[in-house]
């Protein structure tokens, strides 16, 4: 691909404090048109270097990461938009699928599938193979309002490309609490609004469920020793996020 024939497409990607990774990420869909960074509050030299790697920064107040997303969206030159995080990378192949998918127009949007690491290990089972979000559409759509699990709003079925995103969410068991902690908050958050409700049993259960269905109904253990720490962690996920449910309704959401 000839660095004069661009993809006619914007990426976009949501970023914190992702010094570590954003100028790899930037790097690994230098085939694009367009880069823009939404950021928010960075203080580790995330701007300075997406501006170095020749991407558009823009710094927008979080409220939601389909939030920040959709602030990227507004700016966007493209009619096409690819969505990428700071964890994961392109390739040059993927780059010339999504050419090919926007010349021939068949659907507002496609699904890329990921390849996703854990701890230097691809994770092959336990659900994660199934994981395809929609991440290439067309610019005149929007993500929801969602804290988590936010989601592009589609009218139609997606299409799917080949290619894939290679995908390393968590560098440490320290990022993984972390994100454990704020994200499970988020959801507490979104199922309160609602008006979800639930109590310890509840919580209990389903994270014993959760173990059961990610390390044995779903083949967790073929991946070996990350398998079985992510079943666990999915495990403590699924607790913490209902018990901090309960805990909001105990104070009544405050």
């Amino acid at each position: 691909m000839s660095a004069a024939e661009p993809v006619a497409v914007t990426v976009v990607i949501a970023a914190r404090d992702e010094a570590a990774n954003i100028g790899q990420c930037i790097a690994s869909v230098a085939w694009a048109r367009e880069v823009i960074v939404v950021e928010n509050d960075s203080v580790d030299g995330t701007v300075e270097i997406a501006r170095a790697a020749g991407a558009i920064v823009v710094s927008n107040p979080f409220v939601t990461i389909g939030g920040q997303r959709n602030a990227a969206i507004e700016r966007a030159s493209s009619d096409w938009i690819l969505v990428v995080d700071a964890d994961e990378r392109g390739s040059v192949a993927l780059g010339e699928e999504v050419r090919s998918a926007i010349s021939q127009s068949s659907h507002d949007a496609c699904r890329i599938p990921r390849r996703n690491f854990f701890m230097g290990s691809e994770i092959r089972h336990g659900g994660w193979e199934r994981d395809r979000p929609i991440r290439l559409f067309r610019s005149n759509l929007r993500y929801d309002a969602s804290r988590v699990h936010e989601h592009v709003v589609v009218n139609g079925k997606a299409g799917e490309l080949s290619n894939t995103l290679t995908h390393e969410p968590y560098a440490s068991i320290d990022s993984y609490l972390e994100k454990l902690e704020r994200y499970s908050g988020w959801w507490a958050e979104d199922r309160y609004e609602r008006g979800k409700r639930t109590g310890p049993f509840s919580a209990w259960i389903r994270s014993r469920l959760r173990f059961a269905s990610m390390y044995l109904l779903k083949l967790g253990f073929l991946d070996g020793e990350a398998g079985v720490v992510l079943a666990a962690f999915a495990s403590m996920s699924v607790m913490t996020k209902y018990a901090m449910l309960w805990e909001m309704q105990k104070r009544g959401g405050k």
